[in-house]
């Protein structure tokens, strides 16, 4: 080597080596997302297909909704559970198991009508609901552990909120696209074709990842006991305890209330109803994947968390209120749908984004366990609050008791740390 020449003999290897590993890291996470999104459009389609095929059987909203009771309540074992198997065996594992659930569920869907009694639907979705946390909360962990090679620079902190955000919005916005597919396959292909196509196809997806995904992706080195499955963390309870409340103050309206309030009170027939909130889910993940940039932040922390917690309680106190003055019901419900869709989505990507920063690599398939074992638990309290709220005082109740579990989630807030700990 010439004087002249600037002394990199060891450098250049190390760059080629960082390039190396962002390249596996990126190819890692798309392969994480295509599963993620697979995964995501079988779940929307079979919630639009037993839903239309059991309303065509006769069944009424309610009841239809009360069938995905277990699905939800399995979510908060599922989370607890598989945070910590995913520390054990590994992230990409446990969504391939996820992956492997779900096709099981869609076949046990596929027998005759004289088997498809309530309880065997209930337990077929309750398979589907314990399939979606594993798949939910592995992909979401295997982002924190695929960006760990670019963690040490700021770079890395601003690609795991931009990755995550994406991740997460896209989801949501497949799972809209899920309730057309589901509305489709039925009239094309009737309820069992439907749900034979989306296990194949879904199965496909499964053995391709099998085959490309690296084995051991946050796979701690010391097997957890599972005693460990309760976060230490503060910034991790506190933030799981906001969650509980954030995402039952979205299902205390929305699940039961606001389509039966659609169905009855506004006359939309269910093609309508089941359209409509298609679209808001579709919409709403665009807005989640967006929100690093509409945020224009790197890393949000704890303010972020609370201030947009209370714009957002501001929007269902806002409906009842308008609701109760006589404003046309109608206006009042697709302004207020889009309004908060938009700040809920928001409010949703900080969090996912907030669980991860929180989360040391080796324990984040635990962490993020724990964080979804609160969402599932605020999704199961916001539904069964919100088919007895509906029932007993209407919509407005539905969404007054949304704006105090919004509140809720903005006062528990204040207790989450500004940057990562």
């Amino acid at each position: 080597m010439g004087l002249c020449e600037p002394y990199d003999a060891n450098s250049q290897p190390g760059r080629q080596e960082l390039v190396t590993g962002m390249d596996q890291a990126l190819r890692n996470y798309l392969v994480v997302t295509g599963g993620y999104w697979a995964f995501t459009l079988t779940d929307g389609a079979i919630r639009m297909l037993v839903v239309l095929y059991f309303h065509l059987l006769g069944y009424s909203p309610l009841q239809v909704a009360m069938l995905f009771l277990f699905y939800e309540f399995f979510g908060i074992v599922t989370n607890l559970v598989g945070g910590w198997l995913g520390a054990r065996i590994g992230l990409n594992r446990t969504m391939n198991i996820g992956m492997a659930m779900q096709v099981c569920a869609l076949l046990a869907l596929t027998v005759p009508d004289s088997w498809l009694s309530v309880g065997y639907v209930m337990a077929a979705q309750a398979l589907s609901g314990i399939a979606k946390d594993l798949n939910k909360m592995s992909a979401k962990a295997s982002v924190k552990a695929i960006n760990s090679s670019a963690d040490d620079s700021q770079s890395g902190t601003t690609s795991l909120f931009k990755w995550v955000a994406l991740l997460t919005g896209s989801k949501n916005a497949l799972k809209g696209l899920g309730f057309f597919i589901g509305a489709g396959l039925l009239q094309w292909l009737s309820f069992r074709g439907g749900l034979t196509a989306l296990a194949v196809m879904l199965f496909t997806v499964l053995l391709a990842t099998l085959w490309m995904l690296p084995s051991g992706v946050g796979q701690m080195k010391s097997k957890p006991k599972f005693t460990q499955v309760f976060s230490t963390i503060k910034a991790v309870n506190i933030l799981s305890a906001a969650r509980f409340f954030l995402f039952g103050s979205r299902d205390v309206w929305f699940v039961v209330g606001l389509p039966v309030f659609l169905y009855e009170k506004l006359g939309w027939d269910f093609y309508k109803v089941g359209g409509f909130l298609a679209l808001w889910v579709i919409g709403y993940g665009i807005v989640q994947a967006l929100s690093p940039r509409l945020l224009r932040q790197h890393h949000p922390g704890g303010t972020s968390a609370r201030y947009w917690a209370f714009i957002l309680a501001l929007i269902p106190a806002g409906m009842a209120f308008a609701l109760q003055q006589g404003l046309p019901a109608d206006s009042v419900i697709i302004l207020g749908l889009v309004l908060f869709g938009i700040v809920f989505a928001i409010n949703s990507a900080i969090h996912s984004y907030l669980i991860l920063a929180y989360s040391s690599h080796d324990k984040v398939a635990m962490n993020v366990g724990f964080y979804y074992m609160s969402n599932a638990g605020g999704r199961l309290v916001g539904t069964v609050l919100s088919g007895w709220l509906y029932q007993n005082f209407g919509l407005e109740g539905c969404l007054w008791w949304s704006f105090a579990f919004v509140l809720l989630a903005g006062l528990i807030s204040f207790a989450l740390p500004q940057y990562h700990t």
